[in-house]
């Protein structure tokens, strides 16, 4: 049986704390048990017996193993800056928009999911699966080219994603540049919603959305 941590998952290999770990401060996060890293849907794996914890939407969207599709609607903004605009295109983001039709298609993958969404007719996708190595315990999610490495942190009713390192064609890149933001997912009236936000030191925000989803 693995040590848990406050991501109410075991404790990954010991980091040094950065600016960004205020994420982890004064939040009543919980800890949970993992029995077998093999058993379970990727976020079961990843966050044990604290996965049970979770909103029902969040779980619902989360426990599964087939082929599914969500749909509902997102506020998106955009980061103006020249640089912030030129990654947001690279990445395929959405365009700023106050009411967008959304629909997140989730397709199983040796190993992860692949998520699929689709804002008002611009698409954009990602890989998720569990972390190995110096990321076991963690969510890696891959955008095309650049990698981030995940934990996944329970505070109250609220799921947050909080970066831990990054890479670019494989390549390691520097924690200072470390994309942030906080990112996290609920249940609001019933219904699952998210509020994400991706912002990099020195250029500023890239993209935040914000909306629900229903099966």
């Amino acid at each position: 049986m693995s040590r848990p941590d406050r991501a109410g998952a075991a404790t990954p290999p010991p980091h040094r704390w950065s600016d960004d770990d205020a994420l982890f401060r004064d939040r009543a996060t919980v800890s949970g048990f993992r029995e077998d890293d093999r058993d379970g849907s990727l976020y079961r794996r990843i966050l044990g017996s604290a996965f049970d914890a979770l909103p029902p939407r969040v779980r619902e969207l989360h426990d599964a193993f087939e082929t599914r599709r969500w749909r509902g609607s997102a506020r998106v903004e955009r980061g103006t800056g020249f640089l912030a605009r030129i990654i947001g295109v690279a990445m395929g983001f959405p365009d700023a928009t106050a009411d967008v039709p959304v629909t997140v298609t989730f397709v199983p993958e040796r190993g992860g999911e692949r998520w699929i969404r689709d804002f008002g007719g611009k698409v954009f996708t990602s890989v998720q699966s569990a972390g190995a190595g110096r990321d076991h315990y963690l969510l890696v999610e891959r955008f095309g080219i650049v990698r981030v490495s995940l934990a996944l942190v329970r505070d109250r009713q609220r799921l947050f994603f909080v970066p831990r390192r990054w890479s670019v064609l494989g390549i390691p890149m520097p924690g200072r540049l470390l994309p942030s933001g906080a990112s996290f997912e609920t249940e609001t009236d019933g219904r699952f919603s998210f509020d994400i936000t991706i912002q990099v030191p020195l250029i500023g925000l890239i993209v935040a959305y914000r909306g629900s989803l229903e099966p």
